[in-house]
């Protein structure tokens, strides 16, 4: 009868400790569970945040290359507007330049010009040299009276300048 009422004591102190030790891990397993749903929920919400800022990110994306796309093109409009003073500043260059050379063409043709004047005149006083050295002569010989020098020819110088062409 001690050996039974032991048994059974020990019995109903397994059953307890099991059903203790049961309640502890069904209670555990709940929690568990809990957060394991949790978990889920956090990572489908984590999830969902991550599609949403990269469909964010990918439509910042394609707005930042529209906003580049659009910021070339108008580079593109501006550059010529903005070119075109630049372009009227060129123009009046290169129409001062080209009224220079005209100026510089007609300058060196005058220059010219007042060169073959130069010339022929520096010819016409070689000759009238020539002619005073000649009379000087005559009249250093003095063989020669004013009578005689009266009666001797007198001689015509023609000028015919000659024309330069000028290159330009």
């Amino acid at each position: 009868a001690q050996y039974e009422a032991l048994a059974a004591r020990n019995l109903q102190a397994a059953e307890d400790w099991y059903r203790a030790r049961c309640a502890r891990l069904h209670e555990r397993a709940a929690r568990s569970q809990e957060a394991v749903r949790a978990s889920r929920r956090e990572a489908g919400g984590t999830r969902t945040t991550s599609f949403e800022r990269s469909f964010c990110s990918c439509g910042l994306q394609a707005e930042g290359r529209g906003l580049e796309a659009q910021r070339v093109t108008a580079a593109r409009v501006e550059l010529p507007q903005a070119s075109l003073p630049l372009q009227d500043t060129i123009g009046q260059l290169e129409d001062d330049l080209r009224n220079t050379k005209n100026e510089m063409a007609r300058h060196l043709r005058e220059y010219q010009d007042l060169l073959n004047v130069k010339m022929a005149l520096d010819i016409e006083i070689a000759a009238y040299r020539k002619l005073l050295e000649g009379e000087e002569n005559l009249f250093n010989m003095g063989s020669v009276g004013l009578p005689s020098l009266n009666s001797l020819p007198s001689p015509t110088y023609s000028f015919q300048p000659r024309s330069f062409s000028s290159s330009t």
